[in-house]
């Protein structure tokens, strides 16, 4: 399936491609043969990882068209054992993906946020929404 999209086109010297190469550090927190977990250079929490395919997807939208179903499992499960290793199931996290300049996505390679260790208020972790709820 050819995916339409204005996103750009995938860049092999991104950054995270350099770290699952091995070209470029992080401080790993999880790998398997789906998916790279590394810790966040500006954390947003006091948990803050980062979770990235094996693969050459810009965005989730990309990767859920594009991935062989057991890259998407892989994926996925290696999330849930991230924040299980962590010690985020009991207290709660949030997962984040951004897609595209107007969600602040940075690097065009699909990844998720694992954000945790503290109370999240409000959609964007930080700030209540308007009228109290959440």
């Amino acid at each position: 399936m050819e995916l339409k999209s204005t996103m750009p086109a995938y860049d092999r010297n991104n950054i995270f491609a350099l770290i699952l190469r091995g070209e470029a550090p992080s401080r790993n927190v999880y790998e398997d043969e789906f998916a790279l977990a590394f810790h966040n250079i500006h954390p947003q929490a006091p948990v803050h990882v980062l979770v990235v395919p094996k693969g050459e997807y810009v965005s989730s939208a990309d990767f859920c068209a594009l991935a062989p179903p057991e890259l998407i499992v892989g994926f996925w499960r290696a999330v849930g054992r991230v924040a299980a290793e962590l010690g985020l199931d009991e207290p709660g996290y949030r997962i984040v993906a951004n897609h595209g300049p107007d969600a602040n996505q940075v690097v065009f390679h699909f990844h998720v946020h694992v954000i945790g260790g503290r109370h999240m208020r409000g959609v964007s972790g930080s700030a209540p929404r308007p009228g109290g709820g959440t």
